[in-house]
């Protein structure tokens, strides 16, 4: 007799109508009883786990396509995703989990072949202004900074990080003395910064001074290993990807920048010095290098000669044997240019 009485299944639409009719209610604080409060948010926790099932599937059944449109298409019309992402810091780190489960699956939703969440996005673009933020609360930063690489995968959410404030932000960010906080921003960052070409490319060259100054003095030569380990990394991603070699041509023909990679090759961590290899080569390889760069090479030949002769990495590979002796035969047979080194302030850049 029990089985006769038991509830119907909510459909997708009246998951998310009464998702959102509980998110409006919790946001607005209006239950003064905590426990009659407690009660509501317990019960939009089942709600999202309900959503998460609909759309990843129970582990037994696959996900219906249709239920997953109805779903997504109901949950970008009225404003669910920003009530959302202003509930989660009252929710548990099950729910947040679950939470960010469902928006990451939403991003890739298509109904009709619309990518409505990239629509929704285009039209609510200030939801990262209130994601980004998320990084100076601890509680939230994993999660926010989750979600934020989700929307990041779209272009136009991209673009406008990149031209916002937010990037002089990341500076600050990325030195959270909480390692696994500083990995989620930088994790963001390089997200940013590689995944759509053009984009970073544009915003590379629109803001280069502020940007590689801000760059080479706080995470190039930070006190901080991981923080230099991680940006010398993605430096190189950069500056080897075809699409900014406008922005790469001109970090070779400096000087100061050349200084620095010099440094991090005497990095006692042997990663930090692999990844700083790849970014030096391209000096040494630019045909056109400034006479002053010349200088610097040609009275540190023997030093150089030296250190990467002895330079190895654990693991047999021909590309790097490759770089390093075309490195090798560059520096060699280099000439010095009209302008001697002491022309040049502090030209000694030992390695």
């Amino acid at each position: 007799m029990k089985g006769l009485f038991k509830s119907k299944p909510r459909t997708p639409v009246e998951l998310v109508q009464q998702t959102r009719e509980l998110l409006v209610c919790v946001i607005s604080n209006t239950e003064t009883r905590e426990r009659k409060r407690a009660e509501k948010i317990s019960e939009l926790c089942k709600l999202i786990l309900e959503i998460r099932t609909v759309l990843y599937g129970d582990g037994q059944t696959e996900p219906s396509s249709d239920a997953c449109a109805q779903l997504t298409k109901e949950f970008f019309q009225k404003d669910t995703f920003r009530l959302l992402i202003n509930c989660l810091p009252t929710l548990d780190s099950g729910a947040r989990l679950n939470a960010t489960h469902v928006i990451a699956n939403l991003q890739r939703q298509r109904v009709n072949s619309r990518l409505i969440a990239s629509e929704y996005l285009e039209n609510n673009l200030d939801v990262m202004d209130i994601l980004l933020a998320g990084y100076e609360d601890d509680d939230i930063s994993w999660t926010y900074g989750s979600i934020s690489r989700e929307c990041i995968r779209h272009q136009n959410v991209a673009r406008y990080v990149l031209e916002s404030n937010h990037m002089k932000k990341f500076f600050d960010y990325l030195q959270n003395p909480n390692f696994d906080i500083a990995s989620d921003v930088q994790a963001t960052f390089k997200e940013l910064l590689t995944r759509h070409k053009s984009t970073v490319a544009e915003f590379l060259s629109a803001n280069y001074d502020w940007f590689l100054q801000e760059y080479n003095s706080r995470l190039l030569q930070s006190e901080s290993y991981i923080t230099r380990r991680h940006a010398v990394k993605l430096l190189g991603d950069m500056l080897l990807d075809r699409s900014n070699s406008t922005v790469m041509f001109r970090y070779v023909t400096s000087l100061d920048n050349m200084r620095i990679m010099m440094n991090l090759l005497r990095d006692s961590n042997k990663t930090i010095k692999v990844d700083t290899f790849h970014v030096f080569k391209l000096f040494v390889a630019n045909q056109n290098k400034p006479p002053e760069i010349i200088s610097i090479l040609v009275t540190n030949r023997s030093k150089l000669l030296r250190f990467f002769g002895e330079f190895n990495i654990d693991k047999e590979d021909e590309q790097f044997e490759a770089d390093k002796s075309q490195i090798i035969q560059e520096i060699a047979t280099l000439q010095p240019t009209d302008r001697s080194c002491q022309d040049i302030d502090n030209c000694d850049v030992p390695c």
